[in-house]
């Protein structure tokens, strides 16, 4: 009966890592539409303050025990990492780069967190994994038609930066000892990223502007959808799986991120980029190689 019920929940926690990657491989197309009109750091104020008020009053409605103060202030910690950090780093990325270069990126993110959380170094397959992953990030950087602007390098470079930081919030967010369900969990992370947004946003009080009705529409998906579903999803399936597993969860992200890529953000990936996007994958295969205890 014990393990049944530790395989259910385990089976339970991958479907929702699993929907969590569908809705976010949505977002980098939704998120480079969006740029056109609203500036990066603004857009993340605007994103995560609605995503904060839904789940402010859900939370209150709810009535579900809350954590203490010190651990409000950890929660806090990983929320300013994880989504002020992550998407302030995510959002310039994608505003230099491309939608597909996100998604096609974001695919290495799984090396990363496996690398520092400690696995990596021990298998032979596993670090081999790491540096086909390595160069499949190379070959999605480099296959840019005429080799890519500079901007486009450099926000390559800083999604890049940004799996790094998605990595660390992973094994902080593990070490919770909070015991709160994942809707207080998420909701004072995202408290904590929409206060880190909206200092960032001040920096560009010269470039503010009224969206129009479609970028509010388009605002409001990766809030509702991307901010508070995709999150709560994650939060809970990051309870029962290690980050390693999770984050590898994330393979679904480049498959589904290229379909919306082209379809809302109008791209089309040269097959160099395609080639670079099948090795990063590859490399992630075995980059999650562990060696049997």
């Amino acid at each position: 009966m014990i393990t049944e019920s530790v395989n259910t929940g385990r089976r339970s926690a991958v479907v929702a890592v699993l929907a969590a990657a569908l809705i976010w491989s949505s977002s980098f197309a939704v998120t480079k539409v969006v740029l056109a009109e609203v500036p990066p750091m603004t857009l993340g104020a605007f994103r995560f303050v609605l995503a904060a008020v839904v789940l402010g009053v859900v939370v209150r409605a709810g009535r579900w025990p809350l954590p203490s103060p010190r651990q409000r202030l950890f929660i806090g910690f990983a929320g300013l990492l994880g989504i002020t950090a992550y998407f302030a780093l995510e959002n310039a990325g994608v505003g230099w780069a491309t939608a597909s270069d996100a998604t096609l990126i974001v695919a290495a993110y799984p090396v990363i967190t496996l690398a520092l959380a400690g696995r990596a170094a021990f298998s032979p397959i596993a670090l081999t994994g790491a540096v086909v992953a390595v160069a499949g990030v190379w070959l999605v950087v480099g296959g840019q038609p005429g080799g890519g602007s500079e901007h486009r390098v450099w926000g390559d470079l800083i999604l890049i930066a940004g799996g790094v930081v998605w990595a660390v919030y992973n094994l902080l967010a593990r070490r919770d000892g909070s015991g709160a369900t994942p809707i207080v969990v998420t909701y004072y992370q995202t408290l904590a990223g929409a206060g880190g947004f909206v200092l960032l946003s001040l920096t560009e009080a010269d470039r503010w502007s009224v969206p129009t009705a479609a970028g509010l529409l388009r605002i409001g998906f990766l809030a509702a959808f991307c901010s508070v579903a995709a999150f709560l999803l994650y939060n809970h399936g990051l309870r029962r799986l290690e980050p390693g597993v999770a984050v590898n969860l994330l393979n679904i992200v480049p498959v589904a991120g290229l379909g919306w890529a082209v379809l809302l953000a109008g791209e089309t990936p040269t097959p160099v980029q395609l080639l670079g996007g099948a090795v990063v994958i590859a490399g992630v295969f075995l980059g999650s190689h562990r060696k049997d205890r």
